[in-house]
């Protein structure tokens, strides 16, 4: 286990955590500051990545996706000074094995996390984190990492992020109340454990999503660029847990849609679920609209790229019904589906003088293709050897040469599922062993009309396709424990749906 040592006073509680993150970041701050004398970075500059990603946010959760009843303005505002994504793909359809393809470059078929089975990465689970840190890069996880257990190899401290406060597992990320969280800073490694007074003996005074934003704004103003000799970038990973439902408080009220005020729905005629979730991603939206306002402020905005982005699509949990705001928009499914509802995804990226204005593209692209890309725009080099491919051109608003032939993604909580995307065709089959279900996605985003048995040529480059797309794995596709021993540790993954 690792160190839980319960410190007291202001500098180890949560009852003032701005002045917690203040301080604990000051300290790395003025390493990496002093570092800088024999480290300058070369001109032009590297620019700073501020990475949010929302947990369960829809595609059709936010205004400048057609949403009509949620109020989303700094949202909208990002995508209109940046561009804004039409077919930009999770890496799965639930959280774990999503987040594994953003950060290591592989899809479903390759990475070693394929599914919300409990797994942490590998020493030689290469990561974006660890990539941008050799390069130069202050790297800073807040939020939910899901991806490294207490005293495994895939802690955040030891796949590349210098700090890192938030929580590790899936599960205890349900708890927008939690009354602890860890935390990571290289220069005091032993204290990875912080109580949050106020809610402490099961009180909700403090919403955890509040210290995540207060730390990454402390992040920034730390990691500005105090001169042109003193430049250092910096890398932040802001993995939010809204709106995803705590699944537990669902199951002892009925509403798991967790925030202090309903606002500024209150008056609305809705089921109290509903008008939680809806303040929930408005929340999510004040809080992006005052990360804006600190790069801006600090003079950080023309070289700091900003991505907006959803881990899957929205969920059917604590009480909420994601038809109720359409939340996956025009298309099909949900959260834990590989129709489009569940793995299309908002996408939008901001950049200014670099990223055209107010563009929207529907280029198809999807999570592994990040580190490629974010390594060119850094002005180095990716591993040769990830599924993903730097979408720099289609970025900076330039003809994308490179393309994929195919998306891949495996799904194994309802069995072995699987789905490709080949330019607008979309296969995807139910069940091992199952026909293939195909769908055009240019005339039909909704996949509502299956025209397998019309193309039978298609359906056969894909089966061709699917038999090749994925290596062996002896964690997925689940297998059943056999019945005469049951392997309560397998069970246990299978059943750990977060």
């Amino acid at each position: 286990m690792m160190n839980k040592t319960v410190r007291s006073g202001w500098l180890f509680s949560w009852r003032w955590p701005g002045a917690l993150l203040l301080a604990m970041l000051t300290i790395g701050s003025w390493c990496a500051a002093g570092a800088q004398n024999n480290q300058r970075s070369p001109a032009p500059r590297k620019p700073s990545i501020l990475l949010i990603v929302a947990d369960d946010l829809g595609y059709g959760d936010l205004g400048c996706y057609g949403q009509t009843k949620i109020k989303t303005p700094n949202i909208d505002a990002l995508a209109k000074e940046g561009m804004r994504f039409t077919s930009c793909y999770a890496g799965s359809t639930v959280c774990a094995p999503s987040r594994c393809a953003l950060m290591t470059g592989l899809h479903t078929g390759h990475a070693y996390v394929r599914g919300n089975a409990g797994l942490s990465l590998r020493p030689d689970d290469f990561t974006l984190a660890e990539l941008l840190k050799a390069d130069g890069y202050y790297t800073g996880l807040i939020g939910k990492w899901g991806l490294g257990e207490e005293n495994t190899s895939g802690l955040p401290q030891k796949k590349g992020f210098d700090q890192f406060v938030g929580f590790l597992d899936q599960t205890h990320a349900h708890d927008y109340y939690t009354d602890h969280l860890f935390r990571y800073d290289a220069n005091h490694p032993e204290y990875t454990f912080s109580a949050i007074v106020e809610n402490q003996g099961g009180f909700k005074r403090r919403y955890v999503h509040d210290i995540f934003t207060q730390a990454a704004v402390n992040f920034i103003r730390i990691n500005k660029a105090d001169s042109v000799n003193h430049y250092r970038p910096f890398f932040l990973f802001l993995s939010y847990i809204i709106p995803h439902a705590n699944n537990e408080e669902t199951k002892r009220s009925g509403n798991g849609m967790e925030i202090p005020s309903d606002e500024p729905y209150s008056n609305e005629p809705w089921p109290q679920p509903e008008k939680n979730k809806a303040a929930m991603i408005t929340k999510l939206d004040s809080d992006v609209g005052r990360l804006m306002q600190e790069i801006k402020d600090f003079k950080l905005d023309d070289n700091t790229i900003v991505i907006f982005t959803s881990d899957n699509g929205p969920h059917k949990e604590g009480g909420n019904d994601p038809k109720f705001f359409q939340s996956a928009g025009p298309l099909r499914g949900i959260k834990r589906d590989l129709y489009e509802g569940g793995i299309r995804v908002p996408m939008i990226v901001r950049w200014p003088k670099r990223v055209p204005k107010g563009i929207v593209s529907d280029v198809p692209w999807a999570f592994w293709d990040m580190m490629p890309t974010l390594a060119e725009l850094a002005y180095t080099n990716a591993p040769k050897n990830i599924d993903g491919i730097s979408m720099m051109n289609t970025w900076l608003g330039k003809a994308q040469t490179n393309q994929h032939d195919f998306l891949y993604w495996e799904f194994h909580e309802r069995g072995f599922q699987q789905a490709a995307r080949m330019g607008d065709w979309k296969a995807l089959r139910p069940q091992a062993g199952e026909k293939l279900e195909l769908y055009n996605l240019k005339t039909d985003i909704g996949e509502k009309e299956n025209v397998a048995a019309k193309n039978p040529d298609v359906v056969a480059k894909f089966e061709d396709y699917f038999k090749k797309a994925r290596s062996e794995s002896p964690d997925f596709p689940i297998k059943p424990p056999p019945a005469t021993k049951p392997d309560e540790d397998h069970a246990k993954k299978v059943s750990a749906t977060k």
